[in-house]
């Protein structure tokens, strides 16, 4: 009680994002429908995990060497077996797949970046 009586509610409290938690919820929904296609060993992948984790975002990894129906959806869904490749489910039920590393990154970076609300 006396915690919002002096502006620090739960609410309110940041992550390592700099995010509140209620913006950390709704950044956690708009990823919900994400999922990073990579392997372990695949540096330009490491790049965009890094990106993801630094972010806090919550994007389903889909190792494409560990579960070989992976590596099948990619190529018959995004059309090529290149990695790392984020794919987006949009809210109107369309799908987007994303490839190259800087793309992605720079994709994240911006929907989710430092100082944007996770629109």
């Amino acid at each position: 009680m006396l915690r919002s009586w002096f502006g620090n509610d739960k609410d309110t409290e940041r992550s390592v994002a700099g995010r509140t938690k209620r913006d950390q919820s709704k950044v956690d929904n708009a990823t919900g429908k994400f999922a990073l296609y990579h392997y372990e060993s695949c540096w330009f992948c490491q790049r965009v995990r890094s990106t993801i984790e630094r972010l806090e975002l919550s994007i389903e990894l889909r190792d494409i060497h560990l579960n070989p129906e992976n590596h099948r959806r990619l190529l018959a869904e995004g059309g090529s077996g290149t990695v790392p490749c984020l794919h987006i489910e949009r809210d109107d039920g369309c799908f987007a797949w994303l490839y190259e590393s800087s793309d992605i990154c720079k994709y994240l970076e911006e929907r989710f970046g430092q100082g944007l609300n996770g629109h």
